[in-house]
C-alpha cells in the first residue's frame, strides 16, 4: 500500500459491516483490493474495487476512493478524475480528494484549477507534499511570490526531499536572485547525495547484521536513526527485524508509530514486532486502534485476531479473525486460527451448558474444516 493512500484512507474509511459474508462478497473484494494496493498492483486493485462497487454501489468511500487512487497511479487520468469527482459529490471538499484533483489539474496543465484545489487542501494538508505541488502550480502560473511561500513550506514539511529546494531555486532564478538560486541548487544536490549515502549505509547495515557481531552491526545501523523522520525510522526498524534483532527494531518502530499515527503500516510494524517478542499485551493497543480505523485491511485484522487469541480473549479474537477471513478466504493461516478459536468457544459453551451457542460454534468450525472429526 502506498503511504499516501494509507494516510488518505484513515479519514475516508467507514466502520466495518458485521454481517456474515460469502466468498464473492463486496467485503472479500475490498480485502483483495487493499492487499493489491499494498503491493502496488494497481490494475488488480482497480478490478477488485470495481467488483465491490458492482455488488454494493453504496461503498463510495470504502471502494470508490481507493479505486480512484489506483486509477491515478495507473495514469488513467480521465477515469481517475471521474471517480474522484463522484467521491467529492458524496463527501464534499475533503482535503484528500482535493489533493488528487489538484494533481490531476497539474497533469492537465490546468494550473489555475490546481491552485484552487490544492489551496483548499492546504486548510488541512493530507500529505507532506501538498505544499510542494501547490508551489509548483503557482510557479507554472507565474505567481512567483506564492510559489516561494509554498515551496519553503514544503521544504519544512519534508526536509529530506530534494525536489522542493530544486524548484525553489527555479523560482529564485526567474526572479533574478542568482545567489539564492545557487544556494538552493546546492542544498538540493546535497540532499540527493545524502539519499545515495543512506542507500549505501542500509546495505552496510544489512551486511553487518548478517555477518558481524550485534554490537558492530548496531554501531553501523544506528547512523540511520533520525528521531523526526518516520520513513527513515521504519526502514531502520524493518532492517533490524528482517535480520532477527527484534530488540533493536523496537525503538525506531515505536518512534515511527508516534510520528505517523495516521499510517496503518507503521502501527502494524510496531504491533508485529511486539507479537514476535511474545509481548502480546503491548502489541494489543497499536493493532487494536489500527484495526478499528482501517477495518478493511486484512493484515491488520489477522494480526489483531492472533494477538487476542494469545491473550485468551477468544470472543474478540473470533470476531477479528472472522473479519480477516471474510476479507481473504484464501489465507490458510487465518482459516486455521479461526477454526481453533471457534472450536475453543464451542467447547467452552458446551461446558457452560449453553447448548445453542455450542451448536452454532461447532457448525461454523465444521464449515471451516469439513473433514475434521472434532466439530462432529
Amino acid at each position: 500500500m502506498t503511504l499516501q493512500f494509507a494516510i488518505a484512507f484513515t479519514i475516508l474509511a467507514m466502520p466495518a459491516l458485521a454481517t456474515p459474508q460469502t466468498p464473492d462478497s463486496a467485503e472479500a473484494h475490498l480485502g483483495k483490493g487493499y492487499d493489491a494496493l499494498r503491493q502496488d498492483r494497481y490494475d488488480a486493485a482497480a478490478g477488485e474495487f470495481r467488483e465491490a462497487l458492482r455488488l454494493d454501489p453504496t461503498l463510495v468511500m470504502r471502494a470508490r476512493f481507493p479505486l480512484a487512487v489506483a486509477l491515478f497511479e495507473l495514469k488513467q487520468s480521465g477515469d481517475a478524475r471521474r471517480e474522484f469527482e463522484a467521491v467529492r459529490r458524496e463527501v464534499g471538499d475533503h482535503p484528500n480528494v482535493l489533493y488528487y484533483l489538484g494533481r490531476l489539474d497539474l497533469l492537465d496543465q490546468n494550473f489555475a484549477g490546481a491552485i484552487a484545489n490544492l489551496t483548499k487542501a492546504m486548510a488541512k494538508p493530507p500529505f507532506p507534499d501538498t505544499a510542494y505541488y501547490l508551489g509548483l502550480a503557482c510557479f507554472k502560473q507565474g505567481q512567483l511570490p506564492a510559489a516561494e511561500k509554498w515551496l519553503k513550506q514544503a521544504a519544512q514539511a519534508n526536509p529530506r526531499d530534494s525536489l522542493a529546494p530544486y524548484q525553489l531555486a527555479q523560482v529564485y532564478r526567474k526572479e533574478g536572485r542568482e545567489e539564492d538560486a545557487r544556494k538552493a541548487f546546492a542544498q538540493s544536490a546535497e540532499l540527493r547525495r545524502r539519499d545515495t549515502d543512506d542507500s549505501e549505509l542500509r546495505t552496510a547495515c544489512a551486511q553487518k547484521l548478517d555477518h558481524g557481531s550485534r554490537d558492530e552491526a548496531r554501531a553501523v545501523c544506528q547512523r540511520l536513526y533520525d528521531p523526526d523522520n518516520a520513513e527513515r525510522l521504519t526502514a531502520l526498524g524493518t532492517l533490524y527485524g528482517q535480520h532477527g534483532d527484534l530488540e533493536a527494531a523496537l525503538e525506531p518502530l515505536r518512534r515511527a508509530a508516534e510520528l505517523a499515527p495516521q499510517s496503518p503500516q507503521m502501527q502494524y510494524n510496531l504491533a508485529f514486532t511486539y507479537y514476535q517478542m511474545a509481548r502480546f499485551e503491548e502489541a494489543r493497543a497499536p493493532i487494536a486502534n489500527a484495526a478499528e480505523r482501517w477495518p478493511d485491511i486484512f493484515q491488520l485484522n489477522f494480526l489483531y485476531g492472533a494477538v487476542l487469541a494469545r491473550l485468551g480473549d477468544d470472543v474478540a479474537a473470533y470476531r477479528a479473525l472472522g473479519r480477516a477471513h471474510d476479507l481473504n478466504r484464501e489465507d490458510a493461516a487465518t482459516a486455521d486460527l479461526l477454526f481453533e478459536t471457534t472450536l475453543k468457544l464451542a467447547r467452552k459453551s458446551q461446558a457452560a451448558h449453553q447448548d445453542e451457542d455450542a451448536r452454532r460454534y461447532f457448525a461454523e468450525a465444521a464449515k471451516l474444516r469439513p473433514g475434521h472429526p472434532d466439530p462432529r
